[in-house]
């Protein structure tokens, strides 16, 4: 099979985003401003990401949604982007995954999660004989019960097997379940997470003095191609040639709007990066660039615009 495109599997969610005043003490009442609905999630935000940086290459979603109107906003969504939603699979016993966010004026946010149909995704929900990816990048390990509990590792493998690249991104958390992904690193060819993640996944302290042991003894771990880690001073990137690590951007006071989804913008342009062959310096560069971009607005995607611009728009700035 002439394999060609991006498919991005694993979380689903819709963003109820809830503005406030102020988050109130416990038996208080605080009134809500305004709300919207964003789609949120690795296959939302990274997906649509893709699409917008480089509108030529096929981008696929998989995942699992609940027969309801946040579903339906979720497939839209993504279909007026150019992203093909034929593998996003339907659960009619649950309700699609969502996050009520409480946000406060300044960017401070609140977070509640309902798991929902997404994290039951699992190996059984794909037709593997369908994929015509060239890369299958699956996220957020840790949200993904199936995945989390064996099912990561058997897509990962499938993925190999067939000649996918494949590629895996966790979210952060204060636990020690990061133990649970280390027996899918020997099918993952890339790894694009944060440096907490980093330093949870193999137990050191995620220091900026720290983070090329820490690349190391992930990839001791079993990752075939690239090991990369973001973070507010710099990103790293280690592979079969060698160690980089590229400094962030220095953004002037206020340039900052939100936060959400500049790590999903970090690892679309790293996808983008590695399909098209770019070296890890140039990997590290265009990702972080896309980073920066999508700091300009409060939601997840909307800041994004094509490469040529980003990498216009961002000569402006200076790096550390």
């Amino acid at each position: 099979m002439d394999r060609n495109g991006i498919l991005i599997a694993g979380t689903i969610l819709v963003d109820n985003i809830n503005q406030i005043d102020r988050y109130p003490n416990a038996g208080e009442l605080t009134q809500i401003k305004s709300t919207e609905l964003a789609v949120g999630g690795c296959v939302p935000n990274v997906s649509i990401d893709l699409k917008v940086i480089s509108p030529e290459i096929n981008v696929y979603a998989m995942g699992k949604i609940g027969a309801d109107f946040e579903g339906e906003f979720v497939k839209e969504n993504l279909n007026n982007k150019g992203v093909n939603v034929d593998n996003v699979v339907i659960d009619s016993t649950d309700k699609t995954s969502f996050t009520a966010v409480m946000s406060i004026d300044g960017g401070e946010r609140t977070f509640f999660t309902y798991a929902g149909a997404s994290a039951k995704f699992g190996y059984n929900d794909i037709d593997f004989e369908s994929i015509s990816a060239k890369m299958l990048h699956l996220g957020y390990f840790l949200l993904l019960d199936k995945v989390d509990n064996g099912d990561g590792e058997k897509i990962l493998k499938k993925a190999q097997e067939l000649g996918i690249k494949t590629s895996i991104d966790l979210v952060s958390e204060n636990s020690d379940r990061y133990k649970i992904v280390i027996p899918c690193l020997k099918y993952t060819d890339n790894i694009i997470i944060n440096e907490i993640e980093a330093g949870a996944l193999v137990g050191i302290k995620p220091s900026k003095d720290n983070i090329k042991k820490i690349a190391e003894e992930i990839k001791k771990l079993g990752v075939k191609e690239r090991v990369i880690i973001h973070m507010p001073d710099f990103g790293a990137c280690l592979s079969n040639n060698g160690y980089v690590e590229v400094p962030s951007f220095d953004l002037p006071k206020g340039y900052i709007k939100g936060t959400t989804g500049a790590g999903d913008a970090f690892c679309a342009g790293a996808l983008i990066g590695i399909y098209k062959d770019f070296n890890d310096k140039q990997i590290l560069e265009f990702a972080s660039s896309c980073a920066v971009v999508s700091l300009s607005e409060k939601d997840a995607v909307s800041g994004l615009c094509s490469e040529n611009e980003i990498i216009e728009f961002c000569k402006q700035f200076n790096r550390k």
